[in-house]
């Protein structure tokens, strides 16, 4: 005969409040809007599939995948292949990681001593900020100039204040979208005491790149990912740097890391590299066509970009305009809660040529409701 005990659940408060950190207590998860029924234009995906005939091939490839197996847990079909793609000077290799997030958690738990702190100029990619946090990391963001440029005296500034283990510059930035001056890149990169991890998760859409200056600087790493390039679904991000550097991260990759699914479709990918080359190509055109249409709105001012995204900014809040934006079927990212430089600004990722269409009817029916 079993007995059943019931007892009333309890909150861990007191657990909580002894055990979690206080400064992980005070931040939020990572929110992710539910884009059901809406053009996703909210998170920089490459709107384009891959042709059919292609997509059969893919899985006729998969097919061949032994899922009972682990994976190789070096990746080295893969890293081989993006090696020769990424054209790395001698001494150099990469690392491979769960999406570049992960990346990013390797290198700043490497560097995670008692008083380190992580410099970036601000607003950027939220992650950087979000990750040193998680590990108790001292974050100090450089507001950015007129424009959005790199103010380089203030970040230089920082750097020598601070004495930073690790600065981060997304090249081009998000969410603003533009190219830093590579010569102030490369003066942080001479300046900065620690790493300095240039960010080239638009590399497809900027046609810029440190890869090649990998070898000038013992500090500088650069970071990829192939989520913007249409596998955003794969999770693969990848990490250039000296040998030495990587050694020292790869002893904090867990495991097999890489699944066997995504090293065998980015592996097929490396094999039909065109197909990406011209989708991106394709983003560029309808980048520039999106732009000029922003630009030609009354009450909205857009910006320039190197990416595959556009900032802009409306006489209305917001909140406003991300709301009438979904009543109308359509997502983007409301930055407006940043406040400061962002308040009132909205980022688009550039869609499809139709769903660039569905986006300018929704965003000029909800200007003129104001």
């Amino acid at each position: 005969m079993s007995i059943r005990v019931s007892r009333a659940m309890n909150a861990p408060t007191d657990k909580l409040a002894r055990l979690i950190r206080p400064e992980l207590r005070a931040l939020r998860a990572y929110h992710v809007p539910d884009a059901s029924g809406l053009v996703k234009l909210d998170a920089m995906e490459n709107p384009y599939s891959w042709p059919e005939p292609l997509k059969r091939q893919w899985l006729e490839r998969l097919r061949e995948v032994a899922i009972n197996r682990y994976p190789d847990p070096g990746s080295r079909v893969l890293r081989q292949r993006l090696r020769e793609s990424f054209g790395l000077p001698a001494g150099a290799d990469l690392l491979l990681g769960n999406g570049s997030d992960e990346l990013i958690q390797l290198i700043l738990m490497a560097i995670a001593q008692v008083g380190a702190t992580v410099v970036a100029p601000v607003p950027t990619f939220v992650m950087y900020e979000m990750i040193a946090k998680f590990l108790g990391l001292r974050f100090v963001g450089v507001p950015l100039g007129e424009d959005f440029a790199l103010d380089l005296p203030a970040m230089q500034s920082a750097i020598h204040a601070h004495r930073p283990a690790a600065v981060f510059l997304a090249y081009p930035n998000n969410p603003t979208g533009n190219l830093f001056d590579a010569a102030a890149v490369e003066a942080i990169a001479r300046d900065a005491p620690g790493l300095v991890v240039v960010d080239e998760a638009y590399h497809a859409f900027a046609l810029h790149s440190f890869i090649d200056r990998i070898g000038g600087y013992d500090n500088l790493l650069v970071l990829r990912t192939l989520s913007k390039q249409g596998l955003a679904g794969i999770r693969l991000g990848v990490l250039a740097g000296d040998t030495a550097w990587l050694q020292e991260f790869d002893k904090l990759r867990l495991p097999y890391n890489i699944n066997v699914l995504t090293q065998v479709s980015a592996e097929f990918a490396t094999e039909h590299a065109e197909v990406l080359d011209e989708q991106a190509a394709q983003i560029r055109a309808d980048r520039e066509w999106l732009h000029r249409q922003l630009a030609s709105l009354a009450g909205v001012r857009v910006w320039p970009s190197a990416a595959n995204f556009l900032l802009f900014r409306t006489d209305m809040p917001a909140d406003t305009v991300y709301a009438g934006l979904c009543r109308n079927g359509v997502l983007v990212k409301n930055l407006g809660g940043s406040g400061g430089v962002l308040e009132r600004c909205l980022r688009v990722t550039v869609g499809t040529p139709q769903e660039n269409a569905q986006f300018l009817d929704a965003l000029t029916q909800v200007l003129r409701s104001s």
